[in-house]
């Protein structure tokens, strides 16, 4: 990656207020005063609007941005049909829902050459994306930056890098995403992504639903969980570049592409709400129990996608962060539970404070899948140290893991169903769990 791209992507705006309205412009009087779509946009450009909802749904959750461009995005030929690769989308039907407890080792290293569209591997999902319902599971592992250009119509993309750091070029600028961060790419937003290393691995939520935002913090008050100035929107930086460029478009779980005479990715400035950002994952404020009882994970979430039904989430993204243990009397561990909603777990670094790492365990860049009502827990050994450990403050920071969890069974593919790195004895970590029951006499 240039000095200059790395200077750009560490140039991010703070969003000063997630969701709300903000600007950028990379060249002075770039952005029009008072009106959005004047008789004639400064400096030659062109007025674009990019509605990420519908127009008339309500303010607080309207999603839209202006964009004021070397060429409108309607100046493109044709679009063809293209290879999916390994990337699904819902409705998934190649398998039928799973209930048993699922876990994979890292994804195997990929062929030379490939980006990180070409390295989207889809693990499952649930919904529709043509009925914007639902989400899917993907991973990625890539060797190549793109010279290519990405956008997804189908939904956003909440990118988890594992290993290797991304530099995304977006229209609206530069995000630099490395282990530790999340990044979000809104729906119909195009994209770049540039390798920071040798390769990359990492995954991604694909959500078809409602947008990601902030959760309600109800009986928490005003602060706590993820804080909205620690979100970070690109600051505007164009292309003008002439020649063919290839643009991939997915649409309705397809790959379509064509190739454009200019790069896409030409927005002078911007301004509105529908944009990209990138979020550190170590900013996140814990909040836990300072007396007794383990709070249910729900406490970790960063963000939400609402569905119809209050409380009920299409999906929600939460987050294992650097915290400490000070219950007394607790179990302090996430305990055994069986749970309505279905949950995919990954791990960026280190380890989960519920299972076991090493060889045949959950190590960064695997990932474990438990649908919904399936019973899952600490394993034996967890249990056994936990049970018997000494209740002294404790800080877990030697590990980041995440989950993304969502309202409905997550269903394979069926690459994912039979791949080499689906661990087939996941089931034997609970084996040994003894009866320890003695009735009083």
């Amino acid at each position: 990656m240039s000095r200059d791209a790395r200077k750009r992507a560490e140039g991010l705006t703070y969003l000063h207020g997630f969701g709300n309205e903000h600007s950028s412009e990379a060249v002075s009087g770039a952005l029009p005063e008072g009106r959005n779509a004047p008789q004639r946009a400064p400096l030659g450009l062109y007025a674009e609007q990019l509605s990420g909802t519908a127009f008339t749904e309500p303010r607080a959750h309207n999603r839209r941005s202006w964009l004021y461009r070397i060429r409108p995005s309607a100046a493109h030929p044709a679009f063809r049909r293209t290879d999916n690769g390994a990337l699904r989308s819902a409705p998934f039907t190649e398998t039928v829902p799973d209930p048993n407890r699922l876990r994979w080792d890292p994804m195997p290293e990929p062929a030379p050459g490939t980006d990180f569209l070409a390295g989207l591997w889809t693990l499952g999902g649930n919904g529709d994306a043509a009925q914007r319902t639902g989400m899917a599971v993907h991973l990625y592992h890539a060797n190549a930056s793109m010279e290519r250009v990405f956008s997804d119509a189908d939904g956003e993309l909440l990118i988890v890098p594992e290993h290797g750091g991304l530099l995304l070029h977006t229209e609206f600028g530069a995000l630099l995403a490395e282990p530790g961060h999340v990044a979000l790419v809104p729906r119909g937003v195009r994209f770049r992504a540039e390798l920071l290393d040798d390769g990359a691995r990492g995954y991604v939520c694909e959500n078809y639903g409602a947008p990601f935002r902030l959760p309600d913090l109800g009986p928490i008050g005003a602060n706590g969980l993820a804080n909205a100035r620690d979100f970070r929107a690109p600051a505007a930086a164009y292309e003008d570049v002439e020649g063919p460029v290839e643009v991939v478009n997915k649409f309705c779980g397809n790959l379509w592409a064509a190739e454009y005479d200019h790069s896409p990715l030409d927005v002078v400035a911007w301004h509105g709400n529908h944009v990209p950002y990138v979020y550190d994952l170590r900013r996140f404020n814990v909040i836990g129990s300072v007396s007794y009882d383990h709070p249910d994970p729900s406490i970790f979430t960063v963000l939400t996608s609402p569905s119809d039904t209050p409380g009920l989430a299409g999906v929600d993204f939460v987050v294992f962060a650097p915290r400490w243990l000070v219950g007394e009397d607790t179990f302090r561990p996430p305990y055994f539970h069986r749970n309505v909603m279905s949950e995919y777990m990954g791990l960026v670094e280190g380890a989960y404070d519920a299972k076991s790492a090493g060889k045949g365990g959950f190590v960064p860049g695997g990932g474990s899948l438990h649908n919904m009502m399936s019973a899952h827990g600490p394993d034996r050994a967890t249990f056994d140290r936990a049970s018997t450990a000494e209740l002294k403050p404790q800080k877990i920071d030697d590990g980041l893991a995440f989950m993304f969890e969502t309202r409905w069974p997550v269903t394979l593919t069926s690459h994912a169903a039979r791949a080499e790195h689906l661990q087939q004895r996941y089931d034997d970590v609970w084996q040994g769990l003894e009866r320890h029951f003695r009735p009083l006499p």
